[in-house]
């Protein structure tokens, strides 16, 4: 059986960068991310917060729909974050209480 995934966005403390991925398991792929587990966009950009993230029944829909979010601009970006973070809040929080 298949577990499904999340697609979510990251971002710097200013806004300034945004980062879109994928996981199967968002709680620790956000704590990679927060301890710079691996070096990369990421860790070079500091994309700790995160302020998106949405659940797929499928990994392969979960990725399908990274790629069309990484398709559009920055502004289609914000545009879904703000429509449900307008704070942009740190959801990791959140998260940590599943």
């Amino acid at each position: 059986m298949e577990k499904g995934g999340f697609v979510y966005i990251t971002t710097n403390k200013n806004h300034t960068t945004l980062y879109t991925g994928v996981t199967s398991d968002l709680w620790a792929r956000i704590n990679e991310h927060r301890n710079k587990e691996y070096p990369g966009f990421t860790d070079k950009y500091n994309c700790i917060k995160l302020v998106f993230y949405e659940f797929f029944s499928s990994i392969d829909e979960a990725i399908m729909e990274e790629k069309r979010i990484k398709a559009g601009s920055r502004a289609k970006k914000m545009e879904r974050i703000n429509s449900v973070n307008p704070d942009w809040k740190d959801l990791f929080e959140e998260i940590k209480l599943w």
